[in-house]
Formats: C-alpha cells, sequence, structure tokens
C-alpha cells in the first residue's frame, strides 16, 4: 500500500489490528461515534480520526478525501430494532460508492464465506448485495470472503477459549465445520490486496477444515486439557433464536446462527496465489489467540 488509508470500523478488532500494522501516520481511522473515536485516540494517540455517518455519502466524501486507499471493514452478523443489515450493509457500501473520490484507486471490503444475493440467509444475502454494489465502484475492488476470524482478545477466541477450558463442552451441531484463519494473516491479505488492479471476488481460509468439535478439543489441547463435546440440535437453537428476537438486541438471532452454523471447507489456494501470503498453520494460530 502506498498513499493514505482510510479504515472504516476502525474501533473493531481488525480495523486495530490494521492500525498497528500499518502505522498510524498513514491511516485516517473512520467510526460512528466521538467515544469510539476517543477510545482509538487512547490507544493510538496521534492517529487521524474522523465521525461519519457510514450511510451518508456526503459525510464519507469529506473523511475520504486524498485516501488512496479504502479498507470497510463495517458489516454485523446480528441483526437488532437498531441495528440493520441493510444500513450495515448495503446502505453503507452505496454512500462509500458515491463518496468515492478519484484519489481512491483501491477498495478492500470485508465479507463473509457464503455471502451471495440469492442465499436464504438475510446476514448472507446483505453482506452479498453490499460485494455486487461495491464492484461497481471506479476502482480496484477486492472482497475478501473469510470465515471464523481468530485473533488475541477477540470475542470468537474468547468463546472458544471458554469451551475449551472445561471438561465438558455444549456446542450446537458439533460436526459443523469450521476453517479458521488468524486475524494476522487477514490484515495481511488486506495489505496484500491493496496492491493488485483488478477486480475480484476471493475466497480466504485457515489451512484446516475440522469439525466444531474437533476445532474445540485442538484448542484444549494448548492447555493440556481434554474435553468432552456434546453435541446440541440445531434445530433446538433456532427456536430458542426466534424466541430471542422478540428482544431489541436478541444474544442471538435465526440468521446469526446459520451464519455461525455454514460448512466451511475450502481451498483457499488461487486466493492464497493471488494475494501471495503464507497462512498461519491451526496450532501455531490456536497457541497465539488462546495464551495472551
Amino acid at each position: 500500500m502506498t498513499g493514505q488509508i482510510a479504515v472504516t470500523g476502525a474501533n473493531g478488532n481488525l480495523g486495530m489490528r490494521s492500525i498497528s500494522t500499518l502505522g498510524i501516520d498513514r491511516v485516517r481511522a473512520l467510526v460512528r461515534s466521538e467515544r469510539a473515536k476517543q477510545d482509538l485516540l487512547a490507544r493510538f494517540e496521534g492517529l487521524d480520526v474522523r465521525v461519519v455517518d457510514y450511510t451518508d455519502a456526503n459525510s464519507l466524501s469529506a473523511a475520504l478525501e486524498d485516501c488512496e486507499t479504502v479498507v470497510h471493514l463495517v458489516g454485523i452478523i446480528k441483526q437488532t430494532r437498531h441495528s440493520s443489515y441493510e444500513n450495515a450493509h448495503e446502505k453503507s457500501c452505496a454512500a462509500l460508492v458515491e463518496a468515492l473520490p478519484a484519489s481512491v484507486k483501491h477498495l478492500i471490503y470485508l465479507s463473509i464465506v457464503g455471502s451471495h444475493a440469492g442465499s436464504t440467509n438475510a446476514c448472507l444475502a446483505s453482506k452479498g448485495r453490499a460485494e455486487d454494489i461495491l464492484l461497481k465502484a471506479n476502482a480496484a475492488v477486492i472482497v475478501l470472503q473469510v470465515p471464523m476470524v481468530l485473533g488475541e482478545g477477540d470475542y470468537a477466541s474468547a468463546a472458544l477459549k471458554r469451551n475449551a477450558s472445561k471438561p465438558r463442552a455444549m456446542t450446537f451441531r458439533a460436526a459443523s465445520l469450521e476453517q479458521p484463519i488468524y486475524a494476522g494473516d487477514v490484515v495481511e491479505a488486506i495489505q496484500a490486496a491493496a496492491k493488485l488492479h483488478t477486480s475480484a471476488r476471493l475466497q480466504l481460509a485457515g489451512p484446516e477444515s475440522l469439525s466444531r468439535a474437533a476445532l474445540i478439543q485442538r484448542a484444549a489441547a494448548v492447555y493440556g486439557n481434554q474435553v468432552q463435546v456434546t453435541s446440541l440440535p440445531i434445530g433446538l437453537g433456532m427456536m430458542l433464536a426466534w424466541c430471542f428476537e422478540r428482544l431489541a438486541n436478541p444474544p442471538v438471532t435465526r440468521a446469526m446462527l446459520g451464519v455461525l452454523d455454514h460448512d466451511d471447507d475450502l481451498d483457499s489456494q488461487a486466493a492464497i496465489e493471488q494475494l501471495k501470503i503464507n497462512l498461519t498453520p491451526l496450532d501455531e494460530m490456536l497457541r497465539l489467540v488462546l495464551q495472551r
């Protein structure tokens, strides 16, 4: 990457990791609240942070002035009454395309494996429509579709750590296939994507696909622990999620559970070769994120 880099959703785990990797002198962080801005400044003194409305092209246009690359990390897997898939995905991407100044040559969008406009899952369909919108932008657009991302201090790693630390763990559909990728590899892929002069969707997953039960057991081995994994029927999870959806901010929704239950068994070799990156082996990844 050369030139100024705008990172939307910069206060998220991957956003902060991107800032640390790219350097505060090169990043312009875009967030949606003053609180998020102050939190970032407390961590990265001297960082250029702008508060924007992701669905407003005028707000974005001023913040993107003179930037050469945009890394769009805005997205949700759980919809609530106050945060919709449409706003987080389609409307934010439409506003971004409208706002792009001529200086922007590269746009990288972080999406989810399984996303496409025709999906029966509301989240994956929304993400797919957002991808379609961005790919029409007047820039080289790389959509990175990734599965579960594991990084130091993030929610997914904390949940895995809780299960791996127990003698017994329960999970929905333990046979579901996971193919986690290390957060550091995702940031490296973002950097590499900004060097490409074409538009494409790339699927990038970790080096191993294994059942959810096996992943919990591999994680437990990091602690020298042995865990017995009990599989719960996914139908039970969907029924509970349907009940939770009556709440303003449900802990889980059916669409969210469907995203998490997606079977991931991908051959990422084409993306690896195009991006010219190496992936962190699963056991090393688990040591990094669980032994912090």
